[in-house]
C-alpha cells in the first residue's frame, strides 16, 4: 500500500496535515474481507421482537406515567412555565452537547478504523471483526453511544447554564483581576464546565483510539516500519495537541481560580499567590499553547519520537518548576520572615469581602456598659420585655403537647415554634405547635386508612411564652379538638394537609368520608373543599398514577368520582424544592394563623460557593442546606405553604440580590413581589435561624475590621454552642425593647464570650418587625468590666446551696429534675438571666414548671413563679441573705442576735403597719400588672414606713 499517496484520496491528502482526520480512505483496491460463519439462533425473529417490545413497554411504560405525573403535579400548581423551563434546557443541552461530541467522536473513531485496517498483521480475530461487513456500522454504533454519554453529562448542569446565559452584575468587583462579581459567580463556572468536558471527551477518544492501535499491534500487527507509524503517529498527535492545547486554556481558568485559595493566611489569594503563582499560571498556559503547536508541526515535519519526548518532557519541567519550586521559593524566603507586611493588604481583602458575601458589612454597633444588676428603674422602662419573658423551654413544653393534646396515636406535635401575636391590644410572644398527622401510630394501616379516610392533622396548640396554668402546666390559649381559644385569634381552617411530617399520598373528594378528628363515641367526618392537589377523576390519570406510585388499587378501586383529586408532596420544605430546587431552604420552617388558615412560612436562600475572597462557611457551622462551602447568602425570598391545599407563594423581600434577580428573569411566572405580601403575614416575618447562626459564628472572627488585629487573632470570641451543651441556647427569638427604642420587637439574638473565657463580651440580634427587618444589631460591652457569660451563672446556680440541696432532695424522691435552657435577656441597660426548672415523675413524661431561677449581677435567686423570683431580684441588697432561707426545724438562733425594736408608740406602730400592708399590697397588684413604675412607687413607700417604725434597723 502506498501510505504517501499525495493525491488528496489517502489517508493524509488534502488536509493540512495529511488530510486526516476527515479523508475518505485510499483509492486502492479493497482486500477481500474474510466473512463469519452464520449462526443460527434458538429464538425466531419475531419471538425476539415481542420481547424486546415487551421489554421497551415494561421499562417506558412507569417512565411515560412518571413523566406526566410530573406535569400534572405543576399544572395544578399553575407552574407549567416552571416545568418547560426546567424541562426543555436539559433536553436541548442533550441534543447540543451530544451533537458536537459526535462531531469529533466519529472521524476520529472512522478513521482509527480505518487506519487499523491498513496496518498488515496476521488473519487473527480482530481482523477478522475488522475486516467484516458490519464494522463499518462500529464507529457510527461507538459514536453515538459516546457523544450521547458525554451530552448527558450536561444535562444535570442546566442552572449554571440558565445562569450564564441571564446573569447579571454585583456592581462590585473583585481585588485583584478588577472584573465584577457576577463573571465568577455565573459565567466562570460555563468556561469551567466547556473546558473539563471538551478535556474528557478528547482523552475518552484518545483511550478509544489508543485501544484499538495497542489491540492491533499485540495482535501480531507489524508497526516497525515508518510507513504504518506515521499515520497512527499523526492521528495521536493530533490529539495530543488538542489535549494540550485545552491545558493550556485550563491555565487560564486557574488565574482566576486563585481567587478561592483555602491555603493561605485567608482565604483567597496571598502575596504568594498574586507575586508568583499567577505569573507561573500564565507562563504555563504560553507554554502549553506552543506546545500544542510543535506537537502540529511534528506531524508535518515527520518528527521523530525523540522530539515529541523532548517537547513533553521541557513542559512537565517546567510545571514543576513554576507551579512548585518557584512559589515555594518566595512564600519561605520572601513572605514568611515578613508575614503581616506581606499579607496585610489580601486580609483587609478577605475582611471586607466576607461581611458583604454574608450581607453582614452594615451590622449596626454601639457600646454600653451595662448596669450591676437589675434594678427598678430598668424594669420599668423596659415592662414589655418581663411581661413576654419566656418560661417554656421547648423541650420541655414539646412533652407537654404530646402528653395533653395529641389525645390519639395518629396525631403528633413535631417541633415548637415561637412567634408574636396582637392579643388583647399587646404584643404578645406565643410559643405553638400544628397537631400533624402521623400514622406509624395507627394500629390498622390499611390501604383505605391510609389514603382515604385519614388524611390530614387537624388544629393548633398555642399558649403564651410566660403563661403558667394550673400544676405547673402550660395555660393553652388555642387546644382540643375542634379547637377551643380563649383569645381573639380564630382558626376557621383547622385541617392540615401539608406539614413537616412524612405523609403519603392522599385521595380526597371521594366517595369515602375523611376522618376530621374524634368526637365521643363517634367520630366528625368532611369532605376535601379545596381545590389543592391533582385531578384524578379519569381512568386515564388513574392510570397514570397507578403506574407513577406503583399502587394498582388506584386503578381497580370503586371510590373514585370525577371530582377526586390526589394530594402528594406533602412535606413543604421538599414541596419547596420540587417547585424552585436553586433554592435552599431554612431547617426550621413554622406556622402562622393568617386569616383564620394555618400557614407553613419558609425562609429561602440564594447561595454560592464562588464569591472571591469570601471565607466559606465551615462544616463545623452548617446549618440545613447551608453546608460547608458555601461563601455567599441572601434570605431573598419569603416561602408560603397553605396547610389546606398546598398552594405556594414565593416573595421576594431582597431586590437587590444578584442572584434571584436571575432567577427572575429565567422564573418570571414563579415569584411575587414582596410588596404583594399582607399586612398580616409581614407581621409573622422572622430573622431566620439558620441564616443567624452562619452569621453569627462568622462574625466570631470577622468582628476584628483591623488586619492586624484580625491577623493576630486578638479578639476571637465564642458563641454557645446549644446543642453541644444542654444548658444554653446558641441563639433564640425574644420580645424586647432595644435601646433607645420606644416599642418592644421580635428579636433573634446571641451571646458572645471571648475564646477561653467565660464572661460575655457582647451580644447580636437580628431584627424582625416592620421597617427595621433584616437589620442586625450589636452591643459590646467595654473589656476591663466583668459582665457574667451563661457559663457562669450556670456555675452559680449549681453552687447555691439552697438550690442543690432543693434538687438532690427532689433526685432522692424519685423525680426527674429538667433544667431548661439558660436565656439571656437584656432588660433596659441591664441583662436579666432566665432559667426555668421543670419536674418529671420517673413513671410520666409529663414535666411540671416548680421554679422559675433569675440571676442579674452575680445574685441568684429562685421562686415558685416568675413574679416571685423577679421580687426577690429586685428587692436584693448586697449582703442580705435571700429571704427564702429560713432556719432548719429545731435551731435557735445564734447568740448575740437581736432584732432591733420599734421606736414609735404603739399607736404610731399601727398606723405604720397599716401603710406598710398597703404598700405591700400595691407593689403585689403592680408586679401582678408589670406596672413597674407603680411598683417602683409603692416599694419606696414601703421602705420609708418600715424605716420609721426601725430606725434602727434590724441587727
Amino acid at each position: 500500500m502506498n501510505w504517501n499517496n499525495q493525491d488528496g484520496n489517502g489517508p493524509f491528502g488534502g488536509f493540512p496535515f495529511g488530510g486526516f482526520p476527515f479523508g475518505t480512505g485510499g483509492s486502492q483496491r479493497r482486500e477481500q474481507r474474510p466473512s463469519f460463519p452464520k449462526v443460527s439462533l434458538p429464538f425466531s425473529r419475531r419471538t425476539l421482537f415481542l420481547l424486546a417490545l415487551l421489554l421497551i413497554v415494561a421499562v417506558g411504560l412507569p417512565m411515560i406515567a412518571s413523566f406526566l405525573a410530573d406535569y400534572y403535579w405543576y399544572e395544578a400548581e399553575h407552574l407549567t412555565s416552571v416545568f418547560w423551563t426546567r424541562l426543555l434546557p436539559q433536553w436541548a443541552l442533550l441534543g447540543v452537547f451530544s451533537a458536537v461530541a459526535f462531531v469529533i467522536v466519529y472521524p476520529n473513531l472512522r478513521a482509527a478504523l480505518r487506519i487499523a485496517r491498513g496496518i498488515p498483521g496476521a488473519n487473527d480475530a480482530l481482523s477478522l471483526i475488522l475486516n467484516h461487513k458490519w464494522s463499518r456500522w462500529l464507529p457510527l454504533a461507538v459514536g453515538c453511544f459516546m457523544a450521547v454519554s458525554a451530552g448527558s453529562d450536561s444535562m444535570g448542569q442546566w442552572q449554571m447554564i440558565l445562569q450564564f446565559a441571564h446573569g447579571g452584575a454585583f456592581g462590585v468587583k473583585d481585588a485583584i483581576f478588577g472584573n465584577d462579581v457576577g463573571f465568577y459567580v455565573f459565567s466562570l463556572p460555563f468556561w469551567n464546565f466547556l473546558q473539563n468536558w471538551f478535556t474528557d471527551l478528547l482523552f475518552n477518544v484518545l483511550v478509544v483510539c489508543g485501544a484499538l492501535y495497542a489491540f492491533r499491534l499485540f495482535s501480531g500487527a507489524r508497526l516497525g516500519s515508518v510507513e504504518i507509524a506515521r499515520p497512527v503517529r499523526a492521528h495521536a498527535l493530533t490529539l495530543g495537541a488538542a489535549l494540550t492545547a485545552l491545558w493550556g486554556l485550563s491555565y487560564v481558568l486557574q488565574r482566576y481560580l486563585l481567587l478561592y485559595n483555602p491555603n493561605g493566611v485567608v482565604f483567597g489569594p496571598g502575596y504568594t499567590d498574586i507575586h508568583a503563582t499567577l505569573l507561573a499560571l500564565s507562563a504555563l498556559a504560553a507554554l502549553a499553547f506552543a506546545a500544542a503547536g510543535l506537537l502540529l508541526f511534528a506531524i508535518r515535519s515527520n518528527r521523530s519520537w525523540k522530539f515529541i519526548g523532548i517537547v513533553v518532557g521541557v513542559f512537565v519541567v517546567c510545571n514543576v518548576a513554576l507551579r512548585g519550586l518557584y512559589p515555594e521559593l518566595v512564600q519561605r524566603y520572601i513572605v514568611v520572615p515578613n508575614e503581616f507586611e506581606k499579607e496585610k493588604e489580601y486580609i483587609s481583602n478577605n475582611i471586607k469581602a466576607t461581611l458583604y458575601a454574608y450581607g453582614m458589612d452594615k451590622i449596626e454597633t454601639s457600646e454600653i456598659t451595662p448596669d450591676a444588676g437589675l434594678t427598678v428603674e430598668d424594669a420599668a422602662a423596659d415592662p414589655e420585655t418581663l411581661e413576654n419573658m419566656r418560661l417554656w423551654d421547648y423541650r420541655a413544653l414539646l412533652r407537654s403537647y404530646k402528653q395533653l393534646q395529641e389525645i390519639r396515636s395518629y396525631y403528633d406535635f413535631s417541633a415548637i415554634d415561637i412567634d408574636r401575636y396582637t392579643i388583647g391590644g399587646k404584643m404578645r410572644q406565643v410559643m405553638l405547635a400544628p397537631r400533624e398527622l402521623d400514622l406509624s401510630g395507627m394500629q390498622n394501616r390499611t390501604w383505605v386508612n391510609q389514603h382515604l379516610e385519614f388524611t390530614h392533622g387537624y388544629g393548633i396548640v398555642m399558649n403564651g411564652a410566660r403563661e403558667v396554668g394550673q400544676n405547673g402546666q402550660p395555660n393553652l390559649w388555642i387546644k382540643d379538638l375542634p379547637p377551643v381559644s380563649t383569645v381573639d385569634l380564630p382558626v376557621s381552617r383547622p385541617q392540615i394537609y401539608f406539614g413537616e411530617n412524612p405523609m403519603s399520598y392522599a385521595f380526597v373528594k371521594t366517595s369515602v368520608k375523611e376522618f376530621d378528628y374524634p368526637m365521643g363515641e363517634s367520630n366528625a367526618r368532611s369532605t376535601y373543599e379545596g381545590d389543592g392537589g391533582v385531578p384524578i377523576g379519569s381512568l386515564w390519570r388513574r392510570l397514570v398514577y397507578t403506574l407513577a406510585f406503583g399502587d394498582s388499587k388506584i386503578l381497580f378501586s370503586d371510590v373514585f368520582t370525577p371530582e377526586s383529586r390526589v394530594i402528594y408532596e406533602r412535606n413543604v420544605r421538599a414541596r419547596l424544592s420540587r417547585a424552585a430546587p436553586f433554592l435552599a431552604y431554612d431547617s426550621d420552617p413554622y406556622i402562622a394563623v393568617i386569616g383564620g388558615r394555618i400557614v407553613w412560612i419558609v425562609d429561602a436562600y440564594t447561595t454560592s460557593s464562588l464569591y472571591p475572597y469570601s471565607e466559606p462557611v465551615g462544616q463545623r457551622y452548617r446549618r440545613g442546606r447551608l453546608t460547608g462551602g458555601i461563601n455567599y447568602i441572601r434570605n431573598s425570598v419569603k416561602c408560603t405553604v397553605d396547610a389546606y391545599d398546598g398552594h405556594m407563594k414565593f416573595y421576594v423581600i431582597d431586590e437587590q440580590d444578584p442572584i434571584i434577580a436571575c432567577w427572575r428573569r429565567i422564573f418570571p411566572s414563579l415569584f411575587s413581589p414582596g410588596s404583594e405580601m399582607s399586612s398580616e403575614l409581614r407581621a409573622h416575618l422572622r430573622y431566620p435561624r439558620d441564616l443567624f447562626s452562619v452569621q453569627a459564628n462568622i462574625y466570631r472572627t470577622y468582628h476584628m475590621a483591623d488586619p492586624n488585629t484580625f491577623y493576630n487573632k486578638e479578639d476571637v470570641w465564642n458563641t454557645l454552642q446549644g446543642e453541644a451543651n444542654e444548658g444554653t441556647l446558641s441563639s433564640y427569638y425574644v420580645m424586647n425593647k432595644l435601646i433607645g427604642e420606644s416599642k418592644p420587637e421580635f428579636l433573634m439574638m446571641t451571646p458572645y464570650t471571648p475564646v477561653g473565657r467565660d464572661n460575655m463580651i457582647s451580644w447580636m440580634a437580628g431584627r424582625c418587625d416592620g421597617a427595621n427587618y433584616g437589620k442586625l444589631v450589636l452591643y459590646r460591652f467595654p473589656k476591663q468590666t466583668l459582665i457574667y457569660g451563661p457559663n457562669q451563672i450556670s456555675a452559680l446556680i449549681n453552687q447555691t446551696p439552697e438550690i442543690s440541696a432543693q434538687l438532690s432532695l427532689w433526685s432522692q424522691r424519685g423525680s426527674d429534675v429538667i433544667l431548661g435552657h439558660l436565656l439571656v435577656v437584656p432588660v433596659n441597660n441591664s441583662l436579666l438571666y432566665v432559667r426555668p426548672l421543670y419536674l418529671k415523675a420517673s413513671q410520666s413524661d409529663l414535666p411540671e414548671l416548680k421554679r422559675v431561677i433569675l440571676s442579674s449581677g452575680g445574685h441568684v435567686v429562685w421562686d415558685e413563679t416568675f413574679e416571685g423570683a423577679l421580687e426577690k431580684l429586685l428587692n436584693y441588697r448586697p449582703g442580705e441573705q435571700d429571704a427564702s432561707i429560713s432556719l432548719p426545724s429545731g435551731q435557735t438562733p445564734p447568740s448575740g442576735f437581736q432584732p432591733a425594736l420599734p421606736a414609735a408608740g404603739d399607736s404610731e406602730i399601727q398606723a405604720l403597719g397599716r401603710q406598710a400592708k398597703n404598700a405591700w399590697d400595691r407593689s403585689q397588684q403592680a408586679l401582678k400588672s408589670a406596672d413597674w413604675n407603680a411598683y417602683g412607687q409603692a416599694m419606696g413607700d414601703l421602705e420609708k414606713s418600715l424605716n420609721a417604725m426601725f430606725p434602727q434597723g434590724i441587727q
